[in-house]
């Protein structure tokens, strides 16, 4: 029995899939809405539909492996038709955290290859300002309390992400630093910021790439453009 906010993720999934095209060339992000996109698009393809999928995560591979949707790699293809992918907070202007499930690098990766960036989420990662979620940012593993220390003088409360116990290490090899910033009214320019600082390879800070948000409601999907934006 799935729970109510399953469900919602259930819908949004598969709704997403309705932009699919035969022929295209997808980015399949990561996540627990991803997993529905992808197990309806497993039956498309079952259905003749011929796509293939770049993967932003080994999680969402082995999920594309298990239902059958063909997988291809950037040694192969430059660009992307179109990249689904969640979020963990969205603002009013499209902007972006990412990162909860670890995938940040590779999500960005994928997502800016591709010709349209559709965003799927339940209803309740829309928020007003980006902030309370803790900002993910991935740092390499040497030196990383250092990375730690400057970034604290930005205004943050960095925390080494665990799993289980153990110090969790992303498909890259990197740690991520979970930051408490409470408040982010500059995505762009905290972005900067946090790059230009040794140590650091990506923050889970996406901006101007979201063309269309797929919002799960209790009334059903909700579709958020550029032309019907969120406020």
């Amino acid at each position: 029995m799935l729970s109510d906010v399953d469900l919602k993720k259930k819908a949004v999934g598969e709704k997403a899939v309705e932009d699919i095209q035969d022929g295209m060339t997808i980015g399949l992000g990561s996540g627990s809405t991803v997993y529905w996109m992808l197990k309806r698009l497993g039956e498309k393809v079952q259905e003749g539909i011929k796509v293939s999928g770049v993967p932003s995560s080994v999680r969402t591979e082995n999920w594309a492996k298990e239902f059958g949707v063909p997988l291809t790699d950037f040694s192969e293809v430059n660009r992307l038709d179109l990249a689904i992918d969640g979020a963990d907070e969205i603002d009013p202007n499209f902007n972006l955290i990412k990162g909860g499930g670890g995938s940040l690098l590779r999500e960005k990766i994928v997502n800016q290859a591709a010709d349209r960036f559709v965003v799927v989420a339940d209803e309740s990662k829309l928020v007003e300002e980006l902030g309370a979620f803790p900002l993910p940012i991935e740092v390499v593993q040497f030196g990383w309390e250092l990375t730690a220390k400057h970034l604290e003088s930005l205004g943050c409360n960095p925390e080494l992400r665990k799993k289980d116990g153990d110090v969790f290490v992303t498909n890259n090899q990197n740690y991520i630093l979970d930051c408490q910033f409470n408040s982010i009214t500059e995505p762009e320019k905290l972005h900067e910021e946090i790059k230009s600082l040794v140590g650091v390879v990506e923050t889970g800070l996406f901006f101007n790439m979201t063309n269309q948000v797929l919002i799960g409601e209790e009334q059903g999907v909700k579709v958020l453009s550029r032309d019907n934006p969120i406020g």
